[in-house]
């Protein structure tokens, strides 16, 4: 949630400083271009890239260490790290596209206050543009606060393998295998998937709650 929620942020706000149009364009489409990548293909670039004997990551090991590298597919420690940043790099460029039109919408002149105050670029991207998305950042995690417990599954799957289990099983992979393995348990499977929904539910208007306490912010 940190990392889907701050790169995007982060992202808008430094396309959003560029002053050259064309570049910012530019920017704009190189990191909007892997959200529109499926899934599978997602996989296999991973897999090519990760491969310790012909990918990029093995021959930069080897050259830099003179020793084969490990097998990241198959390390459980790295599993996380390669599930949570391969959707960030996938999914920051699109989701920052709801901040930008939220800054676009940004008084013109509270930047020109600021700068005959003599604030720095950085002081009204702190002072002005980040005050103008934090609601628009709210409503975001409010959202991600309802998938918490439904991490995904096609990615999961696909990257999942023996070695890595002990890190890659998920709720949603465990319904997977419970409903479509030896000995299917639906009933099972399906009570495990009402749960999972039910706590995802309680989660969201919990966290919906908090923040209209908070900063009077929410979505109902």
């Amino acid at each position: 949630m940190v990392a889907n929620l701050g790169v995007p942020i982060i992202l808008a706000l430094s396309v959003n400083c560029l002053r050259h149009s064309g570049l910012k364009k530019v920017i704009q489409t190189i990191t909007y271009i892997p959200h529109f990548i499926s899934v599978v293909v997602l996989i296999g670039i991973l897999t090519q890239m990760l491969n310790p004997i012909i990918g990029i990551y093995g021959k930069i090991m080897l050259t830099i260490t003179g020793a084969r590298p490990t097998d990241l597919l198959s390390s459980p420690a790295a599993f996380p790290h390669l599930y949570v940043w391969s959707g960030v790099w996938q999914n920051a460029g699109f989701k920052s596209i709801v901040y930008i039109a939220a800054l676009a919408g940004s008084d013109p002149e509270l930047h020109e206050a600021a700068q005959i105050d003599g604030a720095t670029r950085l002081q009204r991207v702190r002072y002005v543009d980040f005050p103008t998305i934090l609601p628009t950042a709210i409503i975001m995690l409010i959202l991600d606060a309802g998938k918490v417990m439904s991490v995904g599954f096609e990615k999961v799957f696909l990257l999942q393998n023996n070695l890595n289990l002990s890190y890659s099983e998920v709720i949603s992979t465990y319904v997977y295998k419970q409903a479509f393995g030896v000995g299917a348990k639906f009933s099972y499977s399906t009570a495990i998937d009402m749960f999972n929904s039910i706590v995802n539910l309680i989660l969201i208007t919990a966290v919906n709650k908090i923040s209209r306490k908070v900063s009077n912010t929410s979505l109902w």
